[in-house]
Order: C-alpha cells, then structure tokens, then sequence
C-alpha cells in the first residue's frame, strides 16, 4: 500500500502504508510494525511526534482538502 496520509479535522495526521518516520538527525523512530500511527499537530501529546490524544477539546482545524498554488519559479 502507498503511503496516505490524512488530515483529521480537530486531530492529528494519520499516516498509513509504508512509511518511516525520522527525528532531525536522521535517527530511525522504532514504529513496532505498525503501518497505521498519527502524528500530533496541535502540539499537546506528551508523546510528541505521536498523538496521544491531548488535542480533544483544545484544537479545532476543520480539515477541507484544497488546491496548493503553483511553485514560485527559483
């Protein structure tokens, strides 16, 4: 399955597939076979870069899909 990630209105990003997830200096997350984890947007998980739910009833984003304008030319 490819990678898909979706944006979850008043919540995370769940990301499903195959997929590795990294920290800045290149390290390899331990994900324990999981193919379906989701990421904290909202900045609240004590278990950050992982939601661990901390979001609920204090993050709203209703999360429409939309267009991205065109690349500015370099």
């Amino acid at each position: 399955m490819a990678t898909k990630i979706t944006v979850l209105s008043n919540g995370s990003l769940r990301v499903e597939g195959e997929f590795e997830i990294v920290d800045a200096q290149g390290n390899t997350y331990g994900l324990a076979g999981r193919e379906r984890v989701s990421i904290c947007r909202c900045g609240l998980s004590q278990n950050k870069p992982f939601c661990d739910g901390s979001h609920k009833g204090h993050f709203e984003h209703n999360a429409v899909a939309f267009d991205l304008p065109a690349p500015k030319a370099v």
